[in-house]
């Protein structure tokens, strides 16, 4: 039998994707767990930054050189059509990875199969019946939607997902009713822009969709992922009140992305800092313990030097938990690939100078928990003979002894800028 391996890139909606491809493709194919016994190596690549594109371009060369059939999943074969097209034997789009079986039978004949038309309208979360969930963990990945409704100027993304599809709230509902079933115990709802969700079907907004999973009878937790500040804050009391459930991790992810208004204009971001500001603000007057993800690019064509330290006050001002800061990279077809770039020097020094903030910050919000005793899910193993934990704000717990799946508590006695070290 034709022997297949899934090699993934990218975001958790990858990872999702992954999933249901992995389902599709155990019906016809073997899976294997190396590329090594593989004859065909399913890549589900990232293409935010061109840093991963080439990493990603490279890796397929050196699986060709091996032999190997090539099917170019995810954003590339839409983002960079012509340089996936010269590298492999087949590829598809998100949005029809569900016909993975005829990409790969393809690539096996010789045909070069491009399935990258914008056609497709499937609700992946229809499919939770045919995914193939790794049992590896506790933790089960959900979309919810697919696409946005921004026009961000840097984001290629968005050319590979097209506009805002949210998936039927039933249809979700099931499918975490079913990953809770299997024992699954922290579900993970990812999309391009969690905050969309619902903008494409009239009233329904994310919300209703947490308080719908909330109701789902079983010990579990739900990561919300990423969500734009501008959806966010015009939800606000609704969110907050959403996340009041025991099951909904006390954790938010809104990328700011530039601490400057006008830089912010530029990006065709559509909020402002001060609704980033009044999220996590808001958030953090009503839980006792919010952890706060925020996203910082550096470097944008416009970005002056006045408007580098105002992202740099903002993260002073507010304290983001975890900081995500990436270069800026022209991708293409997208506006901000016409500005005129800043040397990378530039970009360097100020990714470092945030980098080391984003630890200071941290370091010091995490000091507040040594010698507090903290409510924990034990999710995975970690490096070592270590298991990764997550209290209830998704704070990361390093644990020395556990059971994947099991709430325990445990005693803080150590930490880092980026977790908290934990004995039971």
């Amino acid at each position: 039998m034709v022997k297949v391996y899934i090699e993934t890139y990218g975001c958790t909606m990858n990872q999702a994707d992954s999933d249901i491809m992995r389902g599709i493709i155990s019906r016809n194919f073997e899976l294997t767990d190396t590329s090594d016994d593989a004859d065909v190596v399913v890549i589900n690549s990232c293409g935010v930054i061109e840093f991963t594109e080439r990493k990603i371009i490279k890796r397929t060369l050196d699986l060709k050189k091996k032999g190997k059939k090539i099917v170019m999943a995810g954003c590339l074969p839409r983002i960079s059509t012509k340089k996936v097209e010269a590298v492999t034997d087949a590829m598809l789009s998100p949005d029809n990875i569900h016909k993975i079986n005829l990409a790969i039978e393809s690539a096996l004949s010789g045909k070069k199969l491009r399935l990258i038309d914008k056609n497709s309208q499937i609700d992946k979360s229809k499919l939770h019946n045919i995914k193939y969930r790794l049992r590896e963990n506790a933790i089960a990945i959900v979309s919810i939607s697919e696409g946005c409704v921004g026009r961000c100027s840097f984001c290629a993304t968005r050319f590979a997902r097209g506009r805002l599809r949210s998936f039927s709230l039933e249809s979700v509902v099931e499918e975490v009713k079913q990953c809770v079933r299997m024992g699954f115990k922290e579900i993970q709802l990812t999309s391009q822009d969690t905050g969309a969700y619902g903008l494409d079907k009239g009233k329904l907004m994310l919300p209703d969709l947490l308080n719908a999973i909330s109701e789902i009878e079983g010990n579990f937790r739900v990561r919300v992922g990423m969500m734009n500040p501008h959806h966010a804050v015009n939800m606000l009391d609704d969110l907050i009140e959403a996340y009041r459930s025991e099951k909904i991790y006390k954790f938010i992810h809104v990328p700011v992305q530039s601490g400057d208004n006008e830089v912010l204009r530029h990006m065709r971001r559509n909020h402002a800092v001060e609704d980033y500001i009044e999220v996590v603000s808001a958030f953090r007057r009503e839980f006792d313990d919010v952890m706060v993800s925020t996203d910082i690019i550096v470097g944008y064509p416009t970005e002056t030097d006045e408007a580098f330290w105002k992202s740099y006050e903002l993260l002073k001002e507010t304290e983001p938990d975890i900081v995500n800061i990436t270069r800026f990279s022209k991708r293409p077809f997208t506006p901000a690939s016409k500005l005129k770039d800043i040397p990378d020097w530039i970009k360097k020094e100020r990714s470092r100078k945030l980098t080391r903030l984003a630890r200071e910050i941290g370091l010091r919000r995490n000091r507040r928990f040594i010698g507090k005793r903290l409510r924990v899910l034990v999710t995975k193993r970690g490096k070592g003979k270590t298991f990764m934990a997550r209290a209830d704000s998704y704070r990361p717990v390093i644990l020395r002894s556990g059971e994947i799946g099991e709430f325990t508590e445990a005693k803080i006695v150590d930490c880092a800028f980026n977790y908290l070290v934990g004995v039971r």
